[in-house]
């Protein structure tokens, strides 16, 4: 078929890539698996996660010791001076049973006001903690000088919680989900559907069309902000010690990589199945090491070059230093290049591979 396409209107150039964004905005409403996605799905995997890794006061671990050792009650009176540990005299078969059910984190079996024995399971950090805990209790009441004075002073701040951790995480695989995904998804079902066969008729351009999903996504972000940065901020307190304003620029330009992402996943695959699976597979690698849950520097030093280089692990990396460490604009130039790299090779390649039918 040629490219040539009819002269168009005057009135039509400048109303043809509003409408199209239009219709984007109405595909988008008229399906609540995707509202339901892109807002409300990342607000309660917050909530999951901030209330399961919440702050909470220091747990007091509870101890066995060995009731018919010698010295038992001495250990137990020891043990209770130490406000993190709850012992308890149990016989050798009640203690062991305990500790392998995790009802224990250590089980005491002295043999003389000299010699001990710790039983735990060292995989165990609550058990490694204790065994910390017991022997400085039981050293202290057998005489062990302590020469240095020591004091608490505790600090309680915003942005050390895991809750602050994650938030910038899960808005970063928020923008690329509903960028890559509703993008890839809705232009797929169109094609499905004979749509996009019909608006080759029109005088409308393919750049015009593609740019009208790239536009669309800007409404969805101020929402997307608004719903998962508005539940943290409120309900957990999460930090911003960065600019708003260059918070938003870090997100309008992922939300834009990430739709340009989604248009070069769906340029020309024809079924639901294929855009699920080819989407499903650019994403992944991004879920699993970009640092969503947890720091990517986790990783072997020999990938981590590569890991930077991903689209999700720039905007996580940029919202995490702009919200908890208050980066400036030079700070974050890196990642915000990264992510314009992606953008615009995303959309050329888009233009190039796209096809109607």
């Amino acid at each position: 078929m040629s490219d040539a396409r009819p002269q168009r209107p005057r009135t039509f150039r400048e109303r043809a890539l509003s409408q199209l964004t239009l219709v984007r905005y109405r595909e988008f409403l008229r399906e609540p698996e995707a509202i339901f996605w892109v807002f409300v799905f990342p607000v309660l995997l917050a909530a999951g996660l901030g209330l399961a890794f919440r702050n909470r006061p220091q747990e007091t671990l509870k101890v066995g010791v060995l009731d018919v050792a010698p010295g038992a009650l001495a250990v137990r009176i020891a043990l209770e001076k130490e406000h993190a540990l709850q012992p308890e005299l149990l016989s050798d078969s009640a203690g062991m049973r305990h500790l392998a059910a995790g009802d224990i984190a250590l089980f005491v079996v002295p043999h003389s006001a000299t010699e001990v024995t710790y039983r735990y399971d060292d995989t165990r950090p609550d058990s490694r903690t204790a065994r910390l805990l017991v022997d400085g209790a039981i050293q202290r009441a057998a005489g062990r000088p302590d020469p240095v004075a020591e004091s608490d002073s505790l600090v309680h701040q915003r942005g050390a919680r895991y809750i602050d951790f994650v938030i910038p995480g899960l808005l970063g695989m928020n923008l690329m989900g509903s960028g890559i995904w509703g993008v890839g998804f809705a232009i797929v079902d169109a094609r499905k559907k004979r749509l996009l066969k019909r608006l080759i008729a029109t005088p409308m351009s393919r750049a015009e069309y593609l740019a009208s999903f790239i536009l669309s996504r800007l409404t969805m972000l101020v929402l997307e902000l608004i719903a998962l940065l508005g539940f943290g901020l409120l309900v957990f307190g999460v930090p911003m010690r960065g600019s708003w304003a260059q918070l938003l620029l870090i997100c309008l330009v992922a939300s834009l990589s990430f739709s340009a992402i989604g248009l070069l996943v769906a340029s020309r695959v024809r079924t639901i199945e294929g855009v699920s699976g080819l989407s499903n597979l650019v994403m992944l690698p991004m879920w699993v090491f970009s640092g969503v849950f947890f720091a990517w520097t986790r990783y072997p030093p020999a990938v981590q070059p590569f890991i930077r280089a991903l689209p999700l692990t720039a905007t996580i990396d940029a919202l995490r230093g702009t919200m908890l460490h208050g980066m400036t604009w030079p700070d974050v130039l890196p990642q915000i290049a990264i992510l314009g790299a992606w953008l615009a090779l995303s959309f050329v390649l888009a233009l190039k591979l796209f096809r109607w039918k």
